[in-house]
């Protein structure tokens, strides 16, 4: 219950705060009489002020709170509606319509990214999805061995039982079709049973430290380096010694420096084009935080889906393609380039993506440190 408040309240916060930053060009209203603006008496012409932009007719009542909080929060107008599907289908022609000067039609990128990462977190607070749920401190490796022995035998135990059901259906004519679907739960089973092992493997070698090039046992040592940026190793440290703390730490300031994303990537995008002068940085980065708007709806779509029920396999399958798919159109629609060049830059694109987020991991891990 708990969670569901929370999460309601940063999907309201998301809201408001793409709100502030979305500018309203575009909206109109209808006319209500008014002569003068009840902010600044200038005399109207028109559904708003032309000299300070409020608009002619106020609401002075408590539905019209109700709806002011509704429109705030889900955007709930033509741009919207006119900016999703673009963002999702045509995200180039999107960021190029926006670019070339087409505003008032859709929500700005900063306000759809601000839209996205808010309710993608609210979204991950009404499912229970918090690294502060985390507890680090009492999570045994021996537990977490004698879990996963536990989940093998019984994937064992369930393989065996497969096995003798596929032998009463090989034995019986006209069931050959129930034997097919049978050897396929059967594959599934194996292929479980093999992530367990490796799974098992894993854990072992955390808890013994593995063995030398001798055989011999090694002690595993947790987390013990230095890079020699003093901020980052005192942040390290910090998750060595108290791991829950950390993560809660770590959750907080993704969420709260979330926007360094932007920054952060649009150099990376620039170096795709740096041959160029048709492009300025400014197009880089409506590319940049359009695009960063999309994954946060989507990694929203893929949490709603894990918890519906669809398989990690196809989620896991989901969120590779898609990204490079959507990072392949927005590319060709955005800068007008061909297919070899824009599927090219798309795989570089995704390799900069890599060090984009380990760039802004390590300044989380930094900002951590000084909490």
């Amino acid at each position: 219950m708990d969670n569901g408040i929370e999460g309601v309240g940063e999907v309201v916060a998301g809201g408001l705060a793409a709100r502030a930053v979305e500018p309203a060009h575009g909206e109109g209203g209808a006319e209500h009489g008014e002569t003068n603006c009840g902010n600044c008496a200038t005399e109207l012409v028109g559904t708003h002020c032309h000299y300070c932009g409020q608009k002619a007719h106020v609401h002075r009542s408590i539905a019209a709170i109700g709806h002011d909080l509704i429109h705030g929060v889900l955007h709930l107008d033509g741009k919207f509606w006119r900016t999703l599907p673009l963002l999702i289908w045509r995200p180039g022609q999107l960021t190029r319509r926006y670019i070339h000067g087409e505003r008032a039609k859709f929500v700005s990128p900063l306000g759809m990214f601000l839209f996205g990462v808010f309710l993608m977190f609210g979204i991950l607070t009404i499912y229970g999805v918090s690294l502060s749920n985390i507890d680090v401190e009492n999570v045994s490796t021996e537990a977490a061995q004698g879990e996963l022995e536990s989940q093998i035998a019984t994937a064992r135990a369930e393989r065996a039982e497969l096995g003798r059901q596929l032998a009463v259906l090989e034995s019986q004519p006209g069931r050959q079709a129930d034997a097919a679907a049978l050897r396929q739960r059967i594959d599934d089973v194996d292929a479980r049973i093999e992530g367990l092992d490796i799974g098992q493997d894993g854990v072992e070698t955390f808890i013994t430290g593995g063995v030398d090039a001798d055989g011999n046992p090694v002690e595993n040592r947790g987390i013990d380096f230095t890079t020699g940026w003093d901020r980052f190793d005192y942040g390290v440290r910090k998750i060595r010694d108290n791991p829950s703390l950390a993560l809660y730490k770590l959750q907080a300031n993704f969420y709260k420096f979330s926007w360094l994303l932007i920054p952060i990537s649009v150099p990376f995008v620039w170096l795709l084009f740096f041959y160029t002068r048709r492009f300025k940085m400014y197009d880089h980065t409506v590319f940049v935080t359009y695009s960063l708007a999309f994954m946060s709806l989507f990694a929203i779509v893929l949490t709603v889906l894990g918890f519906a029920g669809l398989g990690a396999n196809w989620i896991a399958l989901a969120a590779i393609l898609v990204p490079l798919v959507h990072m392949y159109k927005q590319l060709r629609g955005t800068y007008a380039i061909g297919r070899i060049g824009a599927l090219l830059r798309t795989g570089v694109l995704a390799m900069f993506c890599f060090f984009t987020a380990l760039i802004f991991f390590i300044l989380l891990l930094a900002i951590g440190a000084l909490g």
